[in-house]
């Protein structure tokens, strides 16, 4: 059985300017599929909306995945055959929802006095209200037998399958123009994404999160070791929600002071079983850093002793 966790939590720095959270996250855990989803509303003036962005984000992507899956058998013996339209498919629809939901929030809420006054007349006439709610996306899935995720924008994705090692599986194929951020609001923003496909491998955990996270980081290397150390914690649910939320809470204190969300979806069985090895890769990984520290130390000694001659 599949479960899965989420969490976001306000960054420092919003908290000093009292703005509000501009991340959000969810997550469907369940026997046949289980869905971890995050997302990142922009910070910049233009995107005065994010927050509300961002939760609609996440739920255009549930209530996508969950109507794609409303015929669960013919899903999962038709979805490996053409994953590739499929996945396609399920980011336009993800797109067309939350437009819709954009749409329906601006008509109940009209653009106030007070959010429009920060603009020239010109400079507001060129926002797109779709850029009201500008957005981020990452979003994970795995079902029986496979596993896929989709982003648009900034964000992780890190996948630990049977052999204990933490990758990023996403193809980034710099669909987005140059100058141009992917984002929800783009025009044409189902272009934007990328997506990854995993077939015939056992996997324990997979874990979304908002760039938040990965920028409290020295290095890819110990942000992919930091995964595997939460892998190894979901043997106990309750005690890895304690620990997930305390980890991201700190971060964002005294990292970035960015918002930061993290999701995951995990199989049970695959987790319990594996823990011992799960376990032995996190020594692995402390041996890998050391060395990779002191590789790093030495060339810094070589480097100050070659400017000194």
């Amino acid at each position: 059985m599949f479960n899965a966790f989420s969490h976001s939590v306000r960054g420092a720095s919003h908290e000093k300017r009292d703005l509000v959270c501009q991340d959000a996250s969810s997550c469907r855990p369940g026997d046949r599929y289980a869905v971890a989803v995050v997302a990142d509303g922009h910070g910049s003036k233009k995107h005065f909306r994010s927050n509300f962005g961002s939760q609609f984000a996440v739920e255009a992507t549930l209530e996508t995945i969950d109507r794609f899956y409303e015929d669960a058998d013919s899903f999962e013996q038709e979805f490996p055959k053409n994953h590739k339209m499929v996945i396609k498919n399920i980011e336009k629809q993800i797109i067309s929802v939350w437009n819709e939901k954009v749409k329906a929030h601006l008509e109940a809420n009209p653009v106030t006095v007070a959010e429009k006054k920060v603009f020239s007349d010109k400079e507001f006439a060129d926002i797109s209200p779709e850029s009201y709610y500008g957005t981020t996306l990452v979003a994970a899935v795995a079902g029986k037998g496979y596993t896929f995720g989709i982003q648009i924008g900034d964000g992780s994705l890190v996948a630990i399958f049977e052999d204990g090692r933490a990758v990023e599986p996403m193809n980034y194929d710099e669909s987005a123009p140059a100058n141009v951020t992917s984002s929800m609001c783009n025009a044409n923003a189902s272009g934007y994404f990328n997506s990854f496909y995993v077939e015939g491998r056992k996997l324990i955990a997979l874990f979304a999160s908002t760039d938040g996270l990965y920028t409290t980081f020295a290095n890819e290397h110990d942000f992919q070791d930091y995964h595997v150390i939460l892998a190894s914690k979901l043997d106990d649910i309750e005690t890895f929600k304690q620990i997930a939320v305390k980890n991201i809470t700190k971060r964002s204190r005294f990292g970035t002071e960015d918002d930061i969300s993290l999701s995951c979806v995990f199989d049970e069985e695959m987790v319990k079983a594996n823990i011992d090895l799960l376990k032995e890769t996190i020594e692995s990984n402390k041996k890998k850093a050391a060395e990779r520290k002191s590789e790093l130390l030495s060339k810094k000694n070589i480097k100050a002793a070659m400017q000194d001659d």
